[in-house]
């Protein structure tokens, strides 16, 4: 698993929305996005970590920050992780998880004695010029928003 770098320019992706809407990078050139990509959705860290993100979403926006919340969940099952959260940003879905491995986030992992190929928890800053500003990559769930607001705030 190589995952990509700050400085490096991000893929320019198309994935669909918990509503079947294809969302495209390019849709949010001039606003830095942040690309988090979560193993699986409505389990208790990714619920932990997207309620972060959701009670956060006033103070990323005066940063000028969309959240792009990616999972290898389909489609159907994102509704049903907005609805029972409250979400407020957008969810995608990267079912044969062909982003994730542009994003290098896609790869070995051990849980338990196994090991097996999954999705790690790794989130992306892209600026408004689509370029990566910088990997959160050491962080847990419950302190993710708090990390990354801690970054732009030190970045002003």
């Amino acid at each position: 698993m190589k995952t990509l770098t700050a400085g490096t320019a991000a893929p320019n992706f198309t994935l669909n929305n918990q509503n079947g809407d294809p969302v495209s990078l390019a849709d949010f050139k001039g606003k830095k996005v942040l690309a988090y990509f979560y193993p699986k959705a409505m389990t208790p860290g990714c619920t932990v970590q997207a309620c972060g993100l959701r009670d956060s979403k006033t103070e990323l926006d005066s940063f000028n920050v969309e959240v792009l919340g990616i999972s290898i969940d389909p489609v159907k099952r994102l509704p049903k992780f907005i609805e029972r959260d409250d979400l407020n940003f957008t969810l995608l879905s990267d079912e044969d998880h062909a982003v994730a491995e542009q994003f290098g986030v896609w790869g070995e992992k051990k849980f338990m004695g196994k090991v097996y190929d999954g999705l790690h928890r790794i989130s992306f800053l892209i600026d408004e010029n689509g370029v990566i500003e910088h990997v959160f990559d050491k962080f847990k769930t419950k302190d993710h928003h708090d990390v990354v607001l801690n970054y732009l705030k030190d970045a002003q």
